[in-house]
């Protein structure tokens, strides 16, 4: 995940996606509900985040960490983004399900709110 908090920070989302599962399957929720898909996930962030400023500093803080078995994991915890005082700061909580595929871990499923 310090991998992806660094991406963010530097205004990469593409290199932020890479720890997405890239599959039609993978799961998104958020305040717009459940979609599915690696590239609508994308589309998503590059639609609410237009630019770097936008983006602003991503701080991930893991509350819980919990392994399921050999090839998941489910963490929860919560998100906050620093931006410029025109834009003001977000933040909110996350649950994340790990999963080995093909060797890698990726994220399969991702809730924020």
């Amino acid at each position: 995940m310090q991998e992806q908090e660094n991406a963010w920070n530097e205004g990469d989302l593409n290199g932020f996606m890479k720890h997405y599962w890239k599959s039609d399957s993978l799961r998104f929720i958020g305040k717009s509900g459940l979609n599915y898909g690696w590239q609508k996930t994308l589309d998503n962030y590059k639609k609410s985040y237009k630019n770097k400023e936008e983006m602003g500093t991503l701080k991930f803080t893991n509350k819980s960490l919990d392994i399921v078995g050999e090839q998941t994991i489910f963490v929860i915890g919560e998100w906050n983004l620093m931006r410029a005082d025109s834009l003001g700061d977000l933040g909110g909580m996350y649950s994340l399900i790990w999963e080995k595929k093909n060797g890698k871990w990726v994220i399969t499923t991702d809730h924020s709110s």
